[in-house]
């Protein structure tokens, strides 16, 4: 179990250093979304995926603390 959270906190810890930067919430993203203009889609996808990413990890990081199973 140990080794399962420390690699989801790594993970987390990785989406905040990448080149493009993941959105924190999803007002952020939307926001971005909205100010693009249509300009910069590639970077709009890339902060969609990096940011599902993060909500996945931290859906998973909660399951772990509470002792909840990972599916429904």
């Amino acid at each position: 179990m140990k080794n399962v959270k420390e690699f989801v906190a790594a993970e987390l810890k990785g989406l905040e250093k990448g080149f493009i930067a993941t959105p924190a919430s999803r007002q952020q993203l939307e926001a971005f979304a909205k100010a693009n203009g249509g300009s910069m889609d590639i970077v709009l996808m890339q902060m969609a995926i990096q940011f599902g990413a993060k909500l996945a990890l931290e859906n998973v990081q909660e399951a772990l603390e509470f002792g909840e199973p990972l599916s429904k």
